[in-house]
């Protein structure tokens, strides 16, 4: 296996690993208030990325310099998890899944506003062809609701926290100052936490932790390690070995391991009217994986 397949499989897992957080989220959304559950799921991830950053780069002292940067960068992170499970509560899955995929053109704006990253036009086509593929599944293919703009309130208020994603990614390239990237990563997982630990507050200590069901251990324990420390390992292995537009084109086919995740969690199949929508987000991966000739 060539090392450019080493790391299409490697984002194929993990793609795979990101959509369970939101088959598995969306069972567990109602029992537990999200900030509560990031709280922990950061803590347990930051855990696991510590012994990572230990056992590989090391910590040097200079990544403690202007702490601020984790403040800022920690803060859009949390959003981001915390606007999934709540938007979780009353959306569905497949269509959550469908906001996630706007990651990618807000991520292109805010490239070029923050680092004067220009988007080639093969590569804003396909993420035209995307965004339109998302949108189709968010509004259930139905020109009425989109003319309407009749938004669920779960997919409105996720698409704040994927607009937090999308502004983290240049923020945190512009706030680097050469830190190995996993004790990067576990330093803002610990801000994270000991944010989320403190917003949620007396919500937290108020959890009956010990009488949860087995769903939300679960999918703590699956986004801490499968969905957080796993997949920080296989976007670095693959970022060395594909280029960023394809590493970044995986992003689209999340709403399609969704749909298998949910068939696979007994969850049932998704409305026939939105995978034409989940077909254009496939199609735009294509584009992405496809060799630019411009």
């Amino acid at each position: 296996m060539t090392e450019s397949a080493r790391g299409h499989l490697a984002m194929l897992a993990f793609s795979a690993l990101v959509a369970g957080s939101f088959s598995l989220g969306g069972m567990a959304a109602p029992f537990i208030d999200p900030a509560a559950l990031n709280a922990v799921r950061f803590a347990l991830a930051a855990a696991a990325m510590w012994a990572i950053a230990l056992a590989t780069t090391g910590v040097p002292r200079t990544m403690f310099a202007a702490p601020w940067r984790y403040l800022i960068v920690a803060a859009l992170f949390a959003a981001y998890f915390v606007t999934m499970f709540e938007g979780l509560k009353t959306a569905e899955p497949v269509s959550m899944s469908a906001v996630f995929t706007l990651n990618p053109a807000l991520s292109a704006v805010f490239g070029y506003l923050l680092l004067s990253q220009v988007t080639t036009l093969w590569m804003a086509a396909a993420i035209v062809i995307g965004g339109a593929g998302a949108l189709w599944v968010i509004f259930d293919g139905s020109p009425q609701a989109l003319a309407a703009f009749a938004i669920g309130r779960g997919e409105a208020i996720f698409f704040w926290g994927v607009v937090g994603h999308a502004l983290y990614a240049p923020l945190l390239r512009r706030f680097n100052r050469g830190e190995p990237a996993a004790a990067l990563t576990a330093t803002i997982l610990t801000v994270g936490a000991v944010m989320l630990a403190l917003w949620s507050g007396p919500r937290m200590f108020a959890t009956p932790w010990a009488e949860l069901p087995a769903i939300v251990w679960w999918t703590i324990g699956y986004t801490a390690i499968a969905a957080t420390a796993l997949s920080f390992s296989l976007v670095r292995y693959a970022t060395f070995r594909l280029p960023s537009a394809k590493v970044m084109a995986y992003t689209y086919l999340t709403p399609s391991w969704v749909i298998l995740w949910e068939i696979a969690v007994g969850q049932g199949t998704p409305q026939a009217m939105v995978l034409p929508g989940v077909a254009l987000t496939a199609l735009a991966l294509l584009m992405l994986l496809r060799e630019e000739t411009a």
